[in-house]
């Protein structure tokens, strides 16, 4: 059968009727929407090319201050000449290939988290192993790696273990909070109830700060706590008490029914919760547990005040070189756009969940 070609002109018509078809419907469908339309090309026309100017036409990339001066565009040679720092912090030079190896660990065990494929048993354990590996990396004083300690730690490397972990430990408190909650047992009740709203009713700083000065009082004399573990601690058990709200909000939306037919069939407690209850209650929580996982990933940059020096804070310790301390804003927009990865990234997946586990299937 012979292949038939509509000509050069027809084909043109048909995009330029299908995009003015789109504008329409997107962008024009109303007078408010033409008029915000309007304004936000505004700003792009306005915006965008001065932008470009100054960070590709006119941009320095060579490590040279002076030339950034002269030139007049972004000074990109700040990340070449201070990429280390920033990364991974006042970590032993000669021994930065650690903590590039820890990076790679944590993005490859996150990406097999990720997949549905793998949730299986073995996957704790290997999460498990995964993260004992990182803070061999990190540590050191086995295998013929030097001892680093942790008030050398820093960068991006830092603020990972700190969020990771943090979130991978708070999830389970969070979940037995929740359910202690909403228990009938008056003593467990009152508990979480005064946990929960204690930690929720001071912000993080406090936490880290209170962390970083109580526990050594708290401690046995002589016995002594690193800073590192400390603020570990106060970040698990502060995001845990958000985390428990969170899951407890999905265990209520969950229909009377289903706590009648569990108990029909004869199911414990316990066996309720795990086969019935949360499985539902944690699908239809997902967007609030990953933008409070996204938040916890931020508030990493809080651990400063107690001394310790995630990414953020090794940014502000390149900027401290005189010699580039004018170009503050190059430095900043590398360690947002780190951020912004990350966060997106968290953002997409919690939407192909969304997706795959059909969590609006209640309202169907």
């Amino acid at each position: 059968m012979a292949k038939t070609f509509l000509p050069h002109s027809i084909t043109i018509s048909i995009l330029l009727k299908e995009s003015i078809g789109w504008a329409r419907q997107h962008l024009f469908s109303s007078f408010g929407n033409s008029i915000l339309t309007i304004t936000v090309f505004s700003i792009l026309w306005f915006f965008v090319p001065q932008l470009v100017n100054w960070s590709l036409i006119k941009a320095t990339w060579v490590n040279n201050p002076i030339a950034c001066q002269v030139n007049g565009g972004a000074c990109w040679g700040l990340i070449t000449d201070k990429y280390r720092l920033i990364l991974f912090g006042i970590y032993p030079y000669e021994e930065q290939w650690r903590p590039f190896v820890a990076i790679l660990l944590f993005i490859a065990i996150m990406l097999i988290v990720a997949n549905p494929r793998f949730w299986k048993l073995w996957l704790s354990s290997l999460l498990a192993l995964t993260l004992a590996i990182i803070a061999t990396l990190m540590w050191g004083g086995i295998a013929n790696l030097p001892f680093v300690s942790t008030d050398r730690w820093g960068g991006l490397p830092l603020t990972l273990i700190l969020s990771v972990t943090g979130i991978v430990l708070s999830f389970p408190l969070a979940i037995l909070l929740a359910l202690g909650r909403r228990s009938k047992l008056p003593i467990i009740r009152t508990f979480c109830i005064i946990y929960i709203e204690l930690w929720r009713g001071v912000p993080l700083i406090s936490v880290l700060f209170m962390s970083s000065i109580m526990f050594p009082l708290l401690m046995p004399e002589g016995i002594t706590i690193d800073k590192l573990l400390r603020a570990q601690l106060g970040i698990i058990l502060f995001t845990a008490a958000y985390l428990a709200e969170i899951v407890r909000g999905g265990l209520q939306s969950i229909p009377r029914g289903q706590h009648e037919a569990a108990d029909a069939i004869g199911l414990t407690y316990w066996q309720k919760m795990r086969l019935v209850i949360l499985p539902q209650a944690l699908r239809l929580i997902i967007p609030p547990l990953v933008g409070q996982f996204i938040t916890t990933f931020k508030d990493t940059s809080f651990v400063i005040i107690i001394g310790l020096y995630d990414l953020l804070s090794s940014t502000r310790v390149a900027l401290s070189d005189p010699q580039w301390q004018r170009f503050y804003i190059e430095g900043y927009l590398v360690t947002a756009l780190i951020y912004f990865v990350f966060s997106y990234v968290m953002s997409q997946y919690s939407q192909y969940l969304e997706r795959r586990l059909d969590i609006n299937m209640y309202s169907k």
